[in-house]
């Protein structure tokens, strides 16, 4: 095994999203899923706290760059226009890995309660964050907690989307985000 590769924990996260769809989470071990990357149990450790951990990989990341694009957005927009340069600056990161993991995990998620809890936790963390980066703009409580739920749902619906189109569309995430923000800000004027 090959203890100092580069790549060690995206790796981890291919496999263990590889072995979970292959035999579910619940029958997959910290020590296939290092076996699968090539790499030692020790190595997981140093990415991971547990195999569940996994599903959560790169959330402060994320969390940092939709914060991020927030805190960005030009002085007196609008909290759904703050929203969107927040989504945008966290697509931007998004690649290929991204799109070819998001279905083989939703299906890994939708197959074990405890994942879902743990993604249930980690869509908390991200609406969080948003929260607190329109709060920190200025944005008063409710608008900025509405605001940054309605930011969660679009990346949700915009990554789904993203993730079920044509392989050979190189159309980026941003689009897709969005195109779901556009739509949840059309229905949210329904609502009256």
């Amino acid at each position: 095994m090959a203890r100092w590769e580069p790549g060690a924990r995206e790796r981890l996260v291919v496999a263990a999203v590889d072995l979970f769809t292959e035999q579910g989470y619940d029958d997959t071990t910290v020590a296939e899923i290092a076996a699968r990357a090539g790499v030692t149990r020790s190595t997981f450790f140093r990415h991971f706290t547990d195999k569940r951990e996994v599903l959560v990989a790169g959330q402060e990341t994320l969390s940092r760059l939709l914060a991020e694009g927030i805190a960005q957005a030009p002085e007196g927009v609008g909290p759904l226009d703050a929203v969107a340069a927040g989504l945008a600056r966290a697509a931007d990161e998004m690649g290929p890995l991204n799109r070819e993991l998001g279905p083989r995990l939703k299906a890994a998620v939708a197959a074990s309660s405890e994942l879902q809890e743990r993604d249930a936790l980690k869509s908390v963390g991200l609406a969080a964050a948003m929260r607190t980066a329109l709060i920190e703009r200025g944005i008063e409580d409710p608008s900025a907690h509405l605001a940054a739920e309605i930011g969660l749902l679009a990346f949700k619906r915009g990554y789904a989307a993203w993730c079920g189109q044509d392989r050979r569309d190189d159309d980026g995430l941003a689009p897709h985000m969005l195109a779901a923000l556009d739509e949840l800000r059309t229905a949210a004027t329904l609502l009256r």
